[in-house]
């Protein structure tokens, strides 16, 4: 009897250790992060980036934070008709189906910086979470860069190197 509980036991405690192994939840990455401001202390300024979910799970990004500004919103803009666009606080977050990227880009899905508490000028970094409902924090580096034109940079040209992203709890 001593053995089937052995055997038992042990069947387990494999089980166990191995379910890391085969999880396929979401997995979250981000590329080609960067900022631009308008003026300095106290003004706004928005991140883009691209997240990509290159996992088997669907999350969503819920939320951002950075002490570069006293709020940090992820925003879009709406066609309020007529050609006038409003942006807009998205307060459920930005989907991200499994296998999917999803581009915050100008013009549209954004991290939006209000009351910069700091100047932030072209080449400045700075670090911003992204808050993801499943992948939980993940920190990322930013660089301001004011001048990029709207189809500039790697999101366009197919640059999909990681920029500082480091998870967390």
């Amino acid at each position: 009897m001593n053995v089937i509980r052995t055997f038992c036991a042990a069947a387990a405690a494999t089980l166990a250790l191995s379910l890391p192994l085969f999880a396929h939840g979401p997995e979250v990455s981000a590329h080609d992060a960067y900022a631009r401001a308008a003026g300095g202390v106290g003004k706004s300024g928005a991140v883009f980036l691209v997240i990509e979910n290159t996992g088997h799970e669907d999350d969503r990004l819920i939320a951002a934070k950075s002490d570069v500004a006293k709020l940090v919103q992820l925003h879009t803009h709406k066609d309020m008709g007529d050609g006038v666009m409003k942006m807009i606080h998205v307060e459920e977050g930005f989907a991200l189906p499994a296998g999917s990227a999803h581009a915050l880009e100008r013009g549209g899905d954004h991290v939006m910086l209000m009351g910069l508490t700091r100047d932030l000028a072209d080449g400045d970094s700075f670090p911003l979470t992204l808050v993801f409902e499943k992948s939980g924090e993940v920190m990322i580096d930013v660089t301001v860069d004011n001048n990029r034109k709207p189809d500039a940079g790697g999101m366009m040209q197919g640059d999909h190197a990681g920029h500082g992203m480091k998870h967390g709890g």
